[in-house]
């Protein structure tokens, strides 16, 4: 046992002193592409992962936690341009490959090998437990998918009731002109949450929870009256009524950001190209004034 640990113990010191010094070159370590594909990484993750969310108030800007899966998707983009620019000449990539071959196939890196291999399972299992164990918390809360919405909000100062309130813009130009209008609109402020197809499925949905609507689901939009869309839009989740608290709701109040006629056209938009139409008011009278 006594020998065993010895070896571990020589093994480890191997390792570190193999991390600091190039493998057999003659450069120094930050001067091995490499040494330099691993740092640029590293750093590129941290900024990522932590970087975006703290540096910007620094410097008086603001900013947000970045979700998981865009972290993920940036560092393997990251990792791809590294690995096209050393593999983009051949001695660059040569030199970048021999610490890999070294310590795979060189008799004086056992030691490194055997700390590897005990090392790459230990941490495997121990995020594959942290992952699978299980945690003392709260059942998930109950929400309404479809609160019910206040009788009027205000709409930069000015107050509009909800109720009988009609899509005004039906009424005024084409549908075609307010049609191109709300496609504009939400390909360029909608699109990286819920997705090209209006699915829900943007490049983003997987970072939140609950996910963004899905507005091919006949269960959303197609249910609800215009003015409930259209309060939705503008005061976004952090509008949502109090009393159905907790929302985690990550949909942006965009009240500050579209102009009235731009949220009614993009409602025009949500329904042609879904094919759906929205709930009447004959429709909630008559089914005793449920949204």
């Amino acid at each position: 046992m006594r020998g065993l640990w010895q070896r571990i113990r020589h093994a480890i010191m191997t390792v570190v002193s193999t991390l600091g010094r190039p493998f057999r070159s003659t450069v120094r370590p930050l001067r091995h592409p490499f040494w330099q594909a691993v740092t640029v990484a590293v750093a590129a993750w941290l900024l990522f992962k932590w970087g975006v969310a703290w540096i910007p108030p620094l410097l008086g800007m603001s900013s947000a936690p970045v979700p998981a899966s865009v972290v993920l998707q940036n560092t393997v983009t990251v990792l791809v341009g590294i690995l096209l620019y050393v593999s983009a000449d051949e001695a660059r990539w040569k030199l970048f490959k021999q610490p890999i071959t070294s310590t795979l196939i060189d008799p004086d890196k056992r030691a490194v090998r055997i700390a590897l291999l005990i090392m790459i399972p230990a941490l495997v299992g121990l995020v594959t437990f942290d992952r699978v164990r299980p945690r003392l918390a709260a059942p998930a809360s109950l929400r309404s998918i479809h609160p019910a919405p206040p009788g009027q909000i205000t709409y930069r100062g000015r107050t509009i009731s909800l109720a009988g309130l009609e899509n005004p813009l039906r009424h005024r130009g084409t549908l075609a002109e307010h049609y191109e209008t709300g496609k504009r609109v939400y390909y360029q402020n909608c699109l990286p949450c819920h997705g090209d197809r209006l699915d829900g499925q943007g490049h983003f949905a997987h970072g939140f929870s609950p996910a963004p609507l899905d507005f091919q689901d006949a269960g959303t939009i197609a249910q609800l009256t215009e003015s409930f869309v259209f309060w939705r839009i503008t005061k976004g989740g952090v509008g949502l009524p109090r009393e159905g608290a907790p929302w985690n709701s990550a949909m942006p109040a965009w009240e500050e950001v579209l102009t009235e006629d731009e949220i009614w056209a993009v409602i025009i938009f949500l329904y042609q190209q879904t094919g759906r139409e929205p709930r009447t008011w004959e429709e909630v009278s008559a089914s005793g004034g449920a949204e």
